[in-house]
C-alpha cells in the first residue's frame, strides 16, 4: 500500500487544476457548516457575557409567574427587604423608549434594546460610574449609557425627548453619561428617577421584578427559599443561577433556529458537492483506466487499487475540510461584519472556535468525500489487466443503467404515494410530513432517472438550440448525452439548488399574496396609522388622530392578555366601529362587540367548544372579572386574531402602562380629499416621532418588503449551492475535454476551427445547465405549491406561482451554463491536433 499511496499522491500532484476544483467543492460546503457553528457560538458567548455581567450580583429574583400578571406589588418590596439574609433589594422597572435629540433626530437602536428604566441608588451590582455628569435628581433628568452617547453624539446637558407608548412625549435633560457593562451592539439605556420611572413604565402599583443580593454567609438557595415563603400566589422566587440559566437558555433557543437554518444550507451545499466529487472521481477512474489496468497487470490487487482511489478522496476530504474550517471562520467574521454594517445591533466579541466545530467540520467533510469516492473506487477495482491494451475510455454499463432506471421508477412511485397522502390529509402536520417525504423521494427518483430524463429533454432541446449552429449544434447535443450518467450527475447538482430556490419563490409569493389578500378583504379603512419600531402607537397620538378634520371614524386595535374561563388567551380589543374599518366573514351570529358582547374566530370556537350565546368570564390578576357573551363566530382572520371585544374590557383588565394601540384604522368622511387628510394626519402625529401614516397599498408594500427581505436572505444562502454546482459544470467539462482530447484533435485536423470547438463546448454546457434547471424548476414549483397548500389553515390561503421568476431562473441557468464553459472551451480550442492524435 505504501507504493499505491505514492501513486495516489503523485496523481493528485500531477492534476493540480482538477485537484483545486474538487477541493473548492469540499471547501465551500464545509465552510458553511463551520461558519454556522462559529457565528452562533460567537453570538451566544457574547450574550452569555452580557447576562453574566448584568445579573452578576443577583442572588434571588422575585417576579410574576406569567407574562400577563401585573408584576410585583410595590408594597411587597419592603417586606422582601426584611427577609433574613437579604442585604440589598433593587426593584426592576423598565419599558421600551425612543430618544429624540434636540434637532429631531431619532436615536435608533436598529434591533438592539432601547430601554428606559430606574436609576438605582442601591443596586445588587456595583453602581456604574459616570464619564461625565451625575445621577438624575429630578423627574426631568435622564442618564444615558456611554455606548449610545458616543455612537449618537449625545452629551451631558443636551435636551432630549423621550417617547413612550402610554404617555405624552417627555422633555428631559441628560444629567450624566454612565459607564455600562452592556455597551455592545446598539443598546440604549435611559435611566430616570424612581418617581419618573414608576410613572412612565408601571401602573403605579407594581414593578417588573425585584432583585435581591444575599448577605455574607447566606447562600442564594437559602435566601430564595426564605423569600418564597412570604410571596402571595402569582409570584415566584428564583435563584440568581436559575435567572442566568433561563436567560442563557432563551438565547440558545433563539439562536438554535438561526443555527439550524445555516446548517441546513450548509448540508445542501455539501450534498451538491457530493455529486461533483462523485462525478470527478468517476471521470478520473474512466480516464485512468489504462493506468489502473497496468497497475493490475504488474501485480496490484483489487483491494490495493480500490484503497488507492479511496485514499485520494480521503486526502481531498481532509485538506478540503481543513480549508473549509478556515473558510468558515472567515465566513462567520464576514457575516458578522456585514450585519454590523447594516447596524443591526448585534453584540460584539471575539470569534469562538469550539472543539465540536473542528471535529464536526473535519469528520463531516471527510466522510462526505469518502462516500462520494467509494463507488468510483469499487469501479476502479473491477478494471481487468487486459484493459491496459485498450486505447479508449470505457463506456458505462447498459445493464447498470437499466437497473438504476428500474429502481428510480419504484422510488418515483413511492414519491407519488407519499405526495398523494399529503394532499388528502386533513391534518396540517401529517400533510407537511407526507409532502416532505414526497419531496425527498422525488429528489432521489429524479437523481436515479435523470440519465433517462436527460435524453428526453436534451435531444429535443438540442435540436432547437443547435439548429442555428448546424453541425456544431448537432455535435454539442451528441456530446451532452454521450455519457448520460455523467450528464445527470453534473446537472443534478444544479437541480438540487433550483428545487429549493423555486420552492422558496412559490412560498414567498404565496405569503405575499395571502397577506395582501387579508389586507384587501379585511381592512376597509382609508389610512392605517402604525409605528416603525418596537413601540406601539402612543396613546396621545391616537387622540390627536381623532381631531384631524375629515376623519369620520377611528378604530384603534389593542392587544388584550386575559384569562377566559380560567385559560389564558391573547386577543384584540377594539375602540371604535368595526363597520367601515374591519370586514369579518361571519359564520354565525353578528359582528357585534358593543356592550358586553364579543366575537370569536371559528378556530377558537371549535377548540374551546364555544357557540353563539355562550357566557364567558374574562379576568386578569388584580383587575377583576368581566362577563361577556358570544355574539358571533367569524372565519379565521390573521388580522383580527382569535377574538374581538370592546375597548371597555381592555381598559378595565389592562394595567395603565400597557394601555397602548398597535394600529389605528382611519375612515374618511364622504367627499374628503384623501391627500389633504393624509397631510393632516401626518401633521397631527409628527410630534410623536415614531408614527407612520400609510394607505392600504403602502401597508401591503411594507409587509411584502419584509417577506422580500427574508426571501433575499434565503436566496443568498442558496447561492452557495449554485456556486458549487457551477464549479461542478466547469470541472466536468474540463475533465471531458481531457477525455475527448484525441477526438478534438481529429476534428481540428479535419478542419474544425477553434471558435467552433469553443462553441461546441458552450452549447454542450448550456444544454446540461438548462436540463438541470428544468428538472429543478418542475420539482421546486410543484412541491412549493404543495407545501403552500399544507399551510392553508395557518392563513396561507392563496397560492401564487411566480412564473416570471421561474422563466428568469431558467434564463439565468442558460447564462450560467455558457459562463461555466468559458475556460473549458478555451482549453479545448487550444488542443494541438497532431499532438492530441499521437498521444492517444
Amino acid at each position: 500500500m505504501s507504493a499505491m499511496r505514492t501513486v495516489a499522491l503523485r496523481n493528485l500532484r500531477a492534476h493540480k487544476v482538477r485537484l483545486a476544483l474538487t477541493l473548492i467543492s469540499v471547501l465551500l460546503g464545509t465552510a458553511f457548516v463551520a461558519g454556522s457553528f462559529v457565528f452562533t457560538d460567537t453570538l451566544k458567548h457574547s450574550f452569555d457575557n452580557i447576562f453574566a455581567t448584568s445579573d452578576k450580583g443577583v442572588d434571588a429574583r422575585v417576579q410574576a409567574r406569567h407574562d400577563y400578571d401585573p408584576g410585583v406589588p410595590t408594597n411587597l418590596i419592603a417586606t422582601i427587604g426584611a427577609v433574613p439574609g437579604a442585604a440589598v433589594v433593587e426593584p426592576q422597572i423598565n419599558g421600551p423608549v425612543v430618544l429624540v435629540k434636540a434637532d429631531g433626530t431619532k436615536v435608533e437602536s436598529n434591533g438592539a434594546p432601547s430601554v428606559g428604566g430606574l436609576w438605582a441608588t442601591r443596586s445588587v451590582n456595583p453602581i456604574p460610574s459616570f464619564v461625565t455628569g451625575h445621577a438624575p435628581r429630578t423627574d426631568h433628568q435622564v442618564v444615558v449609557n456611554d455606548g449610545a452617547a458616543t455612537k449618537h453624539g449625545m452629551h451631558t446637558g443636551d435636551q432630549v425627548k423621550v417617547v413612550v407608548s402610554n404617555s405624552s412625549v417627555v422633555d428631559a435633560t441628560i444629567s450624566g453619561i454612565y459607564r455600562s457593562s452592556v455597551n455592545t451592539g446598539g443598546y440604549i439605556g435611559a435611566l430616570f428617577t424612581r418617581g419618573e420611572a414608576m410613572r412612565l413604565f408601571t401602573d403605579g402599583r407594581h414593578v417588573t421584578a425585584v432583585d435581591v443580593a444575599a448577605a455574607p454567609g447566606v447562600s442564594e438557595q437559602t435566601l430564595t427559599d426564605r423569600i418564597a415563603k412570604i410571596l402571595p400566589g402569582g409570584l415566584q422566587a428564583k435563584t440568581g443561577t436559575q435567572v442566568r440559566d433561563a436567560e442563557t437558555a432563551d438565547i440558545s433557543s433563539a439562536l438554535s433556529f438561526v443555527n439550524y437554518i445555516l446548517l441546513g444550507f450548509g448540508i445542501v451545499a455539501l450534498l451538491v458537492g457530493t455529486f461533483i466529487i462523485y462525478n470527478t472521481f468517476a471521470m478520473i477512474v474512466a480516464q485512468r483506466q489504462r493506468e489502473l489496468a497496468l497497475l493490475r497487470a504488474i501485480g496490484a490487487g483489487r483491494k490495493q487499487v480500490r484503497r488507492s482511489v479511496v485514499f485520494e478522496s480521503g486526502v481531498i476530504g481532509i485538506v478540503g475540510s481543513a480549508l473549509g474550517l478556515a473558510g468558515g471562520i472567515g465566513l462567520a467574521y464576514g457575516l458578522h461584519a456585514l450585519l454590523d454594517s447594516f447596524d443591526l445591533g448585534l453584540p460584539s466579541g471575539g470569534m469562538v472556535l469550539s472543539t465540536r466545530t473542528i471535529l464536526i467540520t473535519l469528520i463531516l467533510g471527510t466522510a462526505v468525500t469518502l462516500l462520494a469516492g467509494l463507488a468510483p473506487a469499487r469501479r476502479a477495482a473491477r478494471i481487468a489487466p487486459v484493459a491496459a491494451m485498450r486505447e479508449e475510455f470505457s463506456s458505462p454499463s447498459a445493464s447498470g443503467l437499466r437497473r438504476r432506471t428500474a429502481i428510480g421508477v419504484v422510488v418515483a412511485a413511492a414519491s407519488v404515494a407519499a405526495t398523494v397522502a399529503g394532499v388528502i390529509s386533513d391534518k396540517a402536520g401529517a400533510a407537511a410530513s407526507f409532502t416532505g417525504l414526497g419531496l425527498v423521494t422525488a429528489c432521489v427518483a429524479a437523481m436515479l432517472l435523470s440519465p433517462v430524463l436527460a435524453r428526453w429533454v436534451i435531444v429535443p432541446l438540442g435540436r432547437i438550440v443547435g439548429r442555428p449552429f448546424g453541425t456544431v449544434g448537432q455535435l454539442a447535443r451528441t456530446n451532452a448525452i454521450r455519457n448520460p450518467r455523467r450528464t445527470a450527475a453534473t446537472a443534478f447538482a444544479l437541480t438540487l439548488g433550483l428545487i429549493l430556490v423555486a420552492g422558496i419563490a412559490v412560498v414567498g409569493a404565496s405569503i405575499k399574496g395571502s397577506l395582501g389578500n387579508i389586507i384587501d378583504n379585511t381592512v376597509q379603512a382609508d389610512y392605517i396609522v402604525t409605528t416603525n419600531n418596537q413601540l406601539y402607537v402612543p396613546t396621545p397620538a391616537v387622540a390627536a388622530v381623532r381631531t384631524v378634520p375629515g376623519v369620520a371614524t377611528t378604530t384603534a386595535l389593542h392587544d388584550l392578555n386575559v384569562s377566559i374561563n380560567g385559560k389564558h388567551d391573547t386577543g384584540t380589543a377594539v375602540d371604535g366601529p368595526l363597520a367601515g374599518s374591519i370586514a369579518l366573514d361571519m359564520q354565525h351570529g353578528a359582528a357585534d362587540i358593543t356592550g358586553h358582547n364579543l366575537v370569536i374566530s371559528k378556530k377558537l370556537a371549535d377548540s374551546r367548544h364555544w357557540a353563539v350565546g355562550d357566557t364567558l368570564r374574562m379576568s386578569a390578576p388584580g383587575r377583576g372579572t368581566v362577563t361577556e357573551h358570544v355574539a358571533g363566530v367569524y372565519a379565521d382572520n390573521q388580522l383580527a386574531g382569535p377574538y374581538l371585544t370592546g375597548g371597555h374590557v381592555w381598559r378595565q383588565l389592562t394595567p395603565r402602562n400597557e394601555l397602548t394601540s398597535f394600529v389605528v384604522l382611519v375612515q374618511a368622511k364622504p367627499g374628503t380629499d384623501l391627500a389633504t387628510l393624509r397631510s393632516g394626519l401626518e401633521k397631527a402625529t409628527n410630534d410623536y416621532y415614531v408614527v407612520t401614516v400609510q394607505d392600504r397599498e403602502q401597508f401591503k408594500g411594507q409587509t411584502a418588503a419584509q417577506v422580500n427581505g427574508l426571501i433575499a436572505l434565503l436566496y443568498g444562502l442558496l447561492g452557495l449551492a449554485i456556486v458549487i454546482a457551477i464549479l461542478g459544470i466547469i470541472n466536468t467539462l474540463a475533465l471531458s475535454v481531457v477525455e475527448r482530447r484525441r477526438e478534438i484533435g481529429m476534428l481540428r485536423a479535419v478542419g474544425m476551427q477553434r471558435k467552433q470547438v469553443r462553441r461546441t463546448i458552450y452549447l454542450e454546457s448550456l444544454l446540461i445547465s438548462v436540463f438541470g434547471a428544468v428538472l429543478g424548476l418542475v420539482l421546486g414549483l410543484t412541491f412549493g405549491s404543495l407545501f403552500t397548500r399544507t399551510l392553508r389553515n395557518a392563513g396561507l390561503n392563496q397560492l401564487s406561482v411566480p412564473w416570471g421568476q421561474a422563466l428568469l431562473f431558467l434564463g439565468l441557468a442558460a447564462v450560467v451554463g455558457v459562463l461555466a464553459a468559458l475556460w473549458p472551451g478555451v482549453r479545448a480550442s487550444r488542443t494541438p491536433p497532431l499532438e492530441a492524435i499521437s498521444a492517444a
